[in-house]
């Protein structure tokens, strides 16, 4: 049997947090396709889609998760699809359940803002610079997580601090540089 890989990156700049009656509402991109993460791989677009046709096929869903552990659901997805840029999801975290309020509390204090992809690699090859390209993978899980591998992505709650998030894009941007100058 193969064993479940993880994929993270942040939201995107263009990602939605509301809170309502059916809970708090998240959109935005947990994978983005192109992008070489810190693993050194890179998702192919249409990587998903046999997954997300075979889950739809047998009215199966992704599963939002705290940290990976299957243990601790948080939430939904309700919307699950690849576009042109990625992997996009829309889904409720769940402030009913005690670990889903504290999501909630961490992503609009700035502690979390990553999302990570639980799969199985169907379909791969290896790179010249060592990573692999990503061509079929089944879908699994989407986690929100600490610490997310591809820095393109972030979240972005309403009422985020300017100043906080310039300065996580600055550290992304050296963190970029730095893997240019260690791979030269």
């Amino acid at each position: 049997m193969m064993e479940l890989e993880h994929k993270f990156s942040r939201l995107g700049g263009d990602v939605t947090v509301t809170s309502g009656e059916a809970g708090t509402v998240i959109s935005g991109y947990a994978s983005l396709f192109g992008a070489l993460d810190q693993g050194g791989d890179v998702v192919a677009a249409g990587a998903y889609a046999a997954s997300l046709a075979a889950l739809k096929a047998r009215g199966g869903t992704v599963k939002m998760l705290w940290q990976h552990d299957p243990a601790q659901p948080i939430g939904v997805w309700d919307e699950v699809r690849e576009d042109a840029k990625g992997l996009w999801v829309k889904g409720r975290i769940l402030t009913d359940v005690a670990r889903g309020r504290e999501a909630v509390a961490l992503i609009a204090a700035g502690a979390i803002d990553g999302l990570s992809i639980g799969y199985r690699t169907r379909k791969a090859t290896k790179e010249a610079r060592g990573g692999r390209l990503l061509a079929e993978l089944e879908l699994w899980e989407v986690s929100l997580v600490t610490f997310p591998m591809l820095p393109e992505a972030r979240v972005a709650a309403k009422g985020d601090d300017p100043e906080a998030a310039m300065l996580r894009e600055l550290a992304a941007v050296f963190h970029d540089a730095r893997g240019l100058l260690v791979s030269d």
